[in-house]
């Protein structure tokens, strides 16, 4: 074990799994003294990254703000996440090489093995964080993400909606709030103005729905 973890294939790996343990020392002597990372990590989160429900239905943003998203950063907080990732990448990794070095006697090289563990680990990533996001307590409050818009119905109010061209709707989510979302047929349909559609899934510009 020890042989694998100083390897030069695995220098990233175990960079990882270093830092996480020199992250969660810290922060157990943060706490100790009074003092906590959480604040200063948050600031280095893209604003676009926040919890109330008109930022969060809002999907003109870049690609890239929307991979975060979706990875739940900006919904646990960012120290977690960054344990998670650097815990999961190591594992991943090692886990990864010991299947290679047990089938070709050999580890792959580290510049061709980081990426493919790094694209590899990021549904992990994400399944973790949400499991945690449902985990850790937060405050009571009424914003949501726009997934939990998902199953509920909305009505057409402005425009005729066609396949990958949106029209907006409006609908209100469980605490009462209205939101104003662009919705497009999942299928190749029409939504007139003043039909009620059921929202299946995200899409770029806002929703996909069926008709009800």
């Amino acid at each position: 074990m020890w042989d694998m973890f100083i390897n030069p294939s695995n220098l990233f790996f175990s960079i990882s799994i270093c830092l996480m343990f020199f992250i969660g020392i810290l922060e157990v002597f943060l706490l100790i003294t009074g003092l906590s990372s959480q604040g200063f990590l948050e600031q280095f989160l893209p604003s676009s990254l926040d919890s109330s429900p008109e930022m969060i239905v809002d999907h003109q943003s870049s690609i890239w703000i929307q991979f975060l998203d979706w990875l739940y950063l900006g919904r646990i907080p960012v120290l977690i996440w960054l344990i998670i990732f650097l815990t999961t990448f190591s594992i991943v990794g090692f886990l990864a090489q010991s299947i290679i070095h047990h089938v070709f006697g050999s580890f792959l090289t580290v510049w061709l093995i980081t990426p493919l563990v790094l694209v590899v680990c990021m549904p992990f990533v994400r399944l973790f964080s949400r499991w945690i996001a449902k985990i850790i307590p937060t405050d009571e409050t009424t914003a949501i993400h726009s997934d939990d818009l998902i199953g509920l119905r909305a009505e057409i109010i402005l425009g005729t909606a066609r396949l990958h061209y949106p029209a907006q709707a409006k609908l209100k989510d469980r605490f009462g709030q209205t939101h104003y979302i662009l919705v497009e047929p999942e299928a190749d349909e029409i939504f007139v103005q003043g039909q009620q559609v059921l929202l299946t899934q995200r899409s770029l510009k806002g929703f996909q729905a069926i008709s009800q």
